[in-house]
């Protein structure tokens, strides 16, 4: 989404401009500073850019209410409503605000098999290792395919692409990748992970990953979903697990 210039977070329906600003943004472990031009490439809101406050404040408060409905790490799974809803810039971008807590870190796995964006839109060269390798090769190593981010503490499972000329939910579906989510979140307990998923309407994958996951969040497209297309989403999920609805809007 590297054309993006407004979004709408309705943590607590926020809403910002985002512009270029003139200020570097300095990475806290000491790494090259990005600009804030550099970040909006990413689609990354630059957290320490005062132009973004309220959306920054909008992620804020999202990941504030998520971390309150657990003691530990937790898994959470973000699924847009439909296509072109933004669900990939709101787990990108609530991935990034967990790290902004210097005592936790945050692994976004790219779960859109279908329809991957995270390791173009984070401009990662995916050929090391990808999750859809991991699920098909028995021999794979999960340190291959785990890639540091221009963020601090944020790392990425890209989706990969796979053998096979289409995609099985048999992926999401399998002992492996339970075993795997299992073991990314027990060998770190400050590490929270978060799932980008394919559309909840259409294919049962998010409803799939969602018995994976802690905590489910919906994204509905500011203006483009109905109340009846949020609502059918929304059931398919289990109520326990449910956070709620973001609306998201990109001009």
């Amino acid at each position: 989404m590297n054309d993006f210039n407004r979004h709408a977070v309705d943590a607590s329906a926020h809403m910002t401009d985002i512009g270029p600003g003139k200020r570097s943004v300095v990475r806290r472990d000491g790494g090259t500073a990005l600009t804030p031009e550099q970040l909006v490439e990413r689609s990354i809101i630059p957290f320490a850019d005062g132009a973004n406050r309220q959306l920054v404040n909008a992620f804020r408060e999202l990941r504030t209410r998520l971390l309150a409905t657990a003691t530990d790490n937790f898994i959470t799974l973000v699924t847009p409503v439909g296509p072109a809803c933004g669900g990939s810039f709101v787990a990108r971008n609530l991935a990034l605000t967990i790290t902004l807590d210097q005592e936790r870190s945050a692994l976004l796995i790219d779960c859109n098999l279908l329809h991957p964006v995270q390791h173009a839109v984070m401009k990662i060269n995916d050929n090391r290792g990808s999750l859809i390798k991991y699920l098909e090769d028995l021999d794979a190593d999960v340190d291959d395919m785990i890639y540091s981010t221009v963020i601090p503490r944020l790392k990425l499972i890209p989706a990969g692409r796979s053998a096979h000329s289409e995609m099985e939910t048999e992926y999401f579906s399998s002992f492996r990748m339970r075993l795997l989510l299992d073991s990314l979140r027990s060998s770190y307990s400050d590490r929270y992970i978060v799932l980008d998923s394919p559309p909840t309407l259409g294919a049962p994958d998010a409803r799939i990953l969602s018995e994976l996951a802690d905590v489910v969040v919906l994204v509905a497209g500011y203006g483009r979903n109905t109340a009846a297309e949020i609502a059918a989403a929304a059931a398919n999920f289990d109520p326990a697990k449910f956070a709620g609805v973001i609306f998201n809007e990109s001009a």
